[in-house]
């Protein structure tokens, strides 16, 4: 995996990121979800690199072999702000000042908060696999709730922690034939650390609360994304049937979007890496 890619823990203040890097060229970052790590960027990373650009994969803070942050009362050390602040020192210690971010699942909403709150520092922005967390949860339904109940689930006090870590594999599953044997072994050692598996429940109690109060205050102040946006869902997921009008929903929070639908079920990095890659090229060599 990631052969040519150098890999280290990178001090950004307030935790440590483990990252993998590697290529040469203008930079792009690739940001996980839940519950992956770094490693499932491991076939389209290469791919991008062989293209001309700097690659670089962290894991999120909470997430993989990055830091743990104390829990707070309000979540905010889960917020998609507080990564968003990794993730642009991570960029900056590596010496990059632009460059772009790829996000896919809650890594998308990383890439979205980093692209308003660092317009400067994102040259382009691609997400995967989401709208926006504010509106995700004002057009809450009943198919919306049936289909992304984990949201709710997960943001309750202590349950969800008893009930993934009495078995993670039958929770998460995951084939390794599919992901690749090391990426399948990375994200498994993942799901196995309880301290890991709190994280990631803080990433979702974060986005109820702090986090959705931030695209509130976005929304408040007329506070667009300005830079170049792909949006890209996977036909052979649940993201389409849930929000007919992605690109719709996208809309007032950009300046430059486009987007479609991309051949794949959810984990597209790991299941469709040559079309993602293509996308991606096309997209940034625009």
């Amino acid at each position: 995996m990631f052969e040519g890619f150098a890999e280290q823990y990178v001090d950004v203040g307030e935790v440590h990121l483990w990252v993998r890097h590697g290529g040469t060229g203008p930079a792009v970052v690739l940001l996980h979800g839940h519950p992956r790590t770094h490693t499932t960027w491991h076939r389209v990373a290469p791919l991008l690199a062989s293209t001309g650009h700097t690659v670089v994969c962290p894991d999120l803070r909470g997430y993989g072999r990055s830091s743990k942050p104390a829990v707070r009362a309000d979540h905010a050390q889960a917020s998609k702000r507080a990564m968003a602040t990794d993730v642009l020192g991570l960029m900056r210690a590596l010496g990059h000042e632009r460059f772009a971010v790829v996000g896919h699942d809650r890594g998308s909403y990383v890439a979205t908060r980093l692209a308003l709150d660092s317009p400067r520092a994102v040259t382009h922005l691609v997400v995967l696999d989401s709208v926006p967390i504010l509106e995700a949860l004002e057009r809450t339904d009943a198919a919306f709730a049936t289909a992304w109940w984990h949201w709710f689930f997960f943001a309750q006090p202590g349950k969800p922690e008893r009930a993934i870590l009495a078995d993670p594999d039958a929770w998460y599953g995951g084939d390794p034939a599919v992901m690749g044997q090391e990426n399948y072994a990375d994200y498994r050692a993942a799901i196995h650390d309880p301290a890991t598996v709190v994280a990631m429940l803080e990433d979702y109690r974060a986005g109820l609360g702090v986090d959705r109060a931030a695209d509130e205050a976005d929304r408040a102040a007329g506070r667009r994304i300005t830079c170049p946006t792909l949006v890209l869902w996977s036909s052979r997921d649940d993201l389409e049937d849930l929000h007919p009008d992605v690109l719709g929903v996208w809309t007032p929070w950009t300046t430059q979007l486009t987007g479609g639908r991309i051949n794949s079920g959810h984990h597209v990095a790991e299941e469709a890496p040559d079309e993602l890659a293509s996308r991606i090229n096309a997209f940034l060599a625009g």
